[in-house]
């Protein structure tokens, strides 16, 4: 038997202030929902609350509304996996100046960022395979054409399952 619990977390970005009408049906039953920035509005964190406990990093569009009450960067430990949350942070292979680094020091089991509105998960074996996590855009601006948010399971200290929601149902 594990030590440790299973859990369910829902990982968003870049809502720009708009709750896309499907999100609190799909993150329904999650432990934690987690936002990788350009929140876009504090009522935006207060709607998701009323559906789970919510984590966030402010990203390049954010006011002080929400830089005051939510860091840069994120590290914690949840139901024994280890992850790390920011905005904007490149990707495996082209990380924002210095972020190579840091990982490379002490990777996370999960590394969640937004910002680029473009859907990626990737084992990176460079980094102890750690599982890099963008979870796209959840929001209407930008230029993607699909609305995604991911939920990830998590069991046995480890990550398990990442799910991608296409939020317009596609």
């Amino acid at each position: 038997m594990s030590q440790h619990p299973k859990a369910v977390i829902g990982i968003l970005s870049d809502t720009h202030g708009w709750l896309h009408p499907n999100l609190a049906h799909e993150l329904q039953g999650v432990n934690l929902i987690l936002h990788a920035g350009d929140v876009g509005s504090i009522d935006l964190i207060d709607e998701l609350a009323a559906i789970a406990p919510v984590r966030a990093v402010w990203g390049n569009v954010d006011g002080w509304d929400l830089r005051h009450p939510y860091p840069e960067h994120d590290r914690f430990e949840m139901a024994g996996v280890r992850f790390w949350m920011t905005h904007i942070a490149g990707k495996p292979g082209r990380w924002q100046r210095g972020l190579g680094d840091a990982l490379a020091v002490d990777p996370p089991d999960v590394f969640i960022c937004g910002h680029s509105h473009i859907l990626q998960i990737e084992r990176v074996k460079k980094l102890g395979g750690m599982l890099f996590i963008n979870p796209g855009a959840a929001g209407r601006q930008g230029f993607q054409q699909v609305k995604t948010m991911v939920r990830l399971h998590l069991a046995d200290g480890r990550p398990h399952q990442a799910e991608v929601i296409h939020l317009d149902g596609e």
